[in-house]
């Protein structure tokens, strides 16, 4: 079972990568999976902000317990590869 101690080494881990550019799956439902890349910008307690890579500034942000559950897969992007963060 999760924890607050689960959520926080989540979001230590999160922490690390601030400002290294990102792969985001995010699940919105019924079959609909969204990948898009750009950069971690941001921690808070309870979110992640990450900033999209397109024309205008678009900014998403989930919370820790949806990486807990899957909803949204995280990977942070190397020089020449790809890193899980969780």
């Amino acid at each position: 079972m999760a924890t607050k101690h689960t959520l926080d080494q989540i979001r230590k881990n999160i922490e690390k990568h601030v400002g290294k550019k990102v792969v985001l799956r995010a699940n919105k439902g019924r079959k609909k999976m969204i990948v898009k890349e750009g950069t971690l910008e941001n921690t808070y307690p309870s979110i992640f902000v990450v900033k999209i890579d397109d024309n205008n500034s678009t900014r998403v942000s989930y919370s820790y317990s949806d990486i807990l559950t899957s909803t949204v897969k995280l990977q942070i992007c190397a020089t020449e590869n790809v890193v899980n963060v969780c």
